[in-house]
C-alpha cells in the first residue's frame, strides 16, 4: 500500500465555484503509480468548501452561485458580523457543502464520471488563497 500527501496553496479567487481539478491532478504526480485507491482533498478554510459538480456547462456554477446566495443571504440578522457581511454566510454555505470530497482512483487516474468536476467553492468575496490537503491511498503497480 502506498500513501502520498500534498499540501497546494490555490491563488485567490472570486466569490464563485471554480474547477480545480487539473490542479489537483498536477500536485499529485505519483498518483500516476496507484492502480486502485483513493483521493482525499480537504479544504483548511471555514469561508470556502469542496464539491464534485458538473464541469461542462459554465451555467451549472453560475446556477450553483445563485442558489446558495439565496439560501444564506448576506441580508439574514446574523450576529457574527464583524468579518463583514459575506462572512457568515460564507460560514452556513462550507457547513452546508462540507470541507473534503473523496475520488476513487483507478490506474493511475481520477476515476470521475464524464461530466464531473472538482470544484473549489469560495464563499468570501475576496477569500484570499486557499489551502488544501490532498492525500492519495491505494496499491501501487
Amino acid at each position: 500500500m502506498a500513501w502520498l500527501q500534498e499540501h497546494v496553496r490555490l491563488a485567490p479567487r472570486r466569490r464563485g465555484f471554480h474547477l480545480i481539478t487539473p490542479e489537483v491532478e498536477a500536485a499529485l504526480p505519483g498518483m500516476a503509480k496507484i492502480r486502485i485507491g483513493l483521493l482525499h482533498a480537504f479544504i483548511r478554510h471555514t469561508s470556502a468548501s469542496l464539491c464534485i459538480n458538473e464541469n461542462a456547462d459554465p451555467d451549472v456554477p453560475r446556477d450553483l452561485e445563485m442558489a446558495f446566495n439565496e439560501i444564506a443571504r448576506e441580508d439574514f440578522p446574523y450576529v457574527h458580523t464583524l468579518e463583514g457581511a459575506d462572512d457568515m454566510p460564507a460560514h452556513v454555505k462550507a457547513a452546508m457543502i462540507g470541507d473534503s470530497v473523496t475520488v476513487p482512483i483507478a490506474n493511475g487516474r481520477l476515476a470521475l464520471g464524464t461530466w464531473q468536476g472538482i470544484y473549489l467553492c469560495e464563499h468570501r468575496d475576496r477569500g484570499g488563497p486557499r489551502q488544501l490537503v490532498l492525500t492519495v491511498h491505494g496499491e501501487a503497480e
